[in-house]
């Protein structure tokens, strides 16, 4: 295993995370405990030392937890998780789902904490103003958190200014082949290195359609340049081909993919990636967008948005529904919108008309009037079924 030498802390972390939302399942509620333990173990053994979980990832900081007990693995590991961003209210708040953490993980310590989908400047300013700085201080001066960070899901600007107004040790980001221009992105991920701030990336494979659900003519290119290599490992080779990448998570779940995952890694090295290799990306990039409907290039220069429209993101996840699949576009939407929380809502429903993004756009898109068709397609009535359970 290959490692990256965290600048701010010194650790030296694998490049290659275990991500622990998708732990093996014996049925649609319950984790196989029996198959993520020898899968941990095995991810121990071949030198990933660096875990990341949730609050509400469900059952998993617990069962991460009893496994790191009972194997005596905590102080061979970098432990991340997450702090959710419910509403909080008072100080207090904070502690109170933190020591829950903390009971769920059998341990007394965090080395890596995340404000997780810290989206946007005003969740961050309404958490300030409960304390939120003071708390991470006190953390981090008790040594009960060593280094903070957080998780990002918004729009680009939201990011760079979220960067910008605290000395955060670490952040999270959504990055791939695919989403250059998406979320935070390229420009983020590169502002970060700048600051040394280190990046983890989430979602390398877009929760698996760039590893199995590809446009057939995408995979027999990827073939024909190299017969060798899979569509997973072009994709995680993409990213690790970028010095300012710091460690990739994934949630692996099968032997298989564990296996296929560290050999990638350990024949990967930044600026390894040829002319030839790169023209390949474009290529399959090239014939992903031919299936979208609406040729957004993600450069964000109709953001922000007077009425609080992600209109990149909006855009990103309506094509997604036709190129990559419904599933994944709903779930990006989701994610790049925030419909599901009321406290920070990016959806085109926001839209008043005014046209100032249509000026900006250099690409000359109607976006107020495709707007109307993301909304209708992106927010029909089964998923709005679905987002009314997910406020409940």
């Amino acid at each position: 295993m290959q490692f990256y030498t965290d600048r701010k802390s010194g650790n030296s972390l694998s490049i290659l995370g275990f991500g622990c939302m998708r732990f093996p399942k014996e049925n649609v509620k319950q984790t196989d405990t029996e198959k993520t333990e020898q899968l941990i173990l095995n991810a121990v053994k071949n030198g990933i030392n660096y875990f990341d979980t949730a609050f509400t990832y469900s059952g998993s900081e617990e069962t991460l937890g009893q496994i790191l007990l009972k194997n005596k693995l905590r102080e061979k590991i970098f432990l991340a998780t997450k702090l959710p961003m419910i509403k909080f209210r008072k100080y207090k708040d904070f502690n109170t789902v933190f020591q829950i953490q903390l009971e769920h993980l059998k341990t007394n310590y965090i080395d890596y904490y995340l404000l997780r989908n810290l989206s946007s400047m005003k969740l961050w300013r309404e958490l300030n103003n409960i304390g939120i700085r003071k708390w991470i201080g006190d953390k981090k001066e008790s040594g009960v958190i060593k280094n903070i960070g957080f998780s990002f899901h918004g729009i680009q600007n939201e990011f760079l200014q979220i960067l910008d107004d605290y000395e955060w040790d670490f952040c999270q980001i959504q990055y791939n082949y695919l989403n250059i221009n998406y979320q935070a992105g390229m420009t983020g991920l590169k502002k970060a290195y700048e600051k040394e701030v280190s990046v983890f990336v989430m979602e390398p494979l877009l929760g698996g359609k760039l590893a199995d659900g590809l446009p057939v003519k995408a995979v027999k290119l990827f073939k024909s340049a190299n017969s060798a290599l899979t569509p997973a490992a072009w994709a995680l080779r993409w990213l690790w081909n970028q010095k300012e990448v710091s460690v990739v998570l994934s949630g692996m779940n099968k032997d298989s993919q564990l296996e296929e995952n560290i050999k990638i890694a350990d024949n990967c090295t930044a600026n390894m990636l040829n002319e030839k290799e790169k023209s390949v990306y474009e290529s399959v990039i090239k014939i992903i967008n031919s299936s979208y409907k609406i040729q957004c290039t993600g450069c964000n220069y109709c953001m922000p948005c007077p009425y609080n429209v992600n209109i990149p993101g909006c855009f990103m996840a309506y094509n997604l529904s036709f190129s990559i699949g419904m599933y994944s576009g709903v779930q990006q939407y989701l994610t790049s919108t925030g419909v599901n929380n009321p406290d920070l809502n990016y959806s085109p429903d926001n839209c008043r008309q005014c046209g100032e993004c249509e000026k900006k756009c250099p690409q000359h898109i109607q976006i107020v009037s495709l707007l109307k068709k993301v909304l209708k397609r992106m927010e029909s009535p089964l998923v709005k079924f679905v987002l009314r359970l997910l406020n409940k």
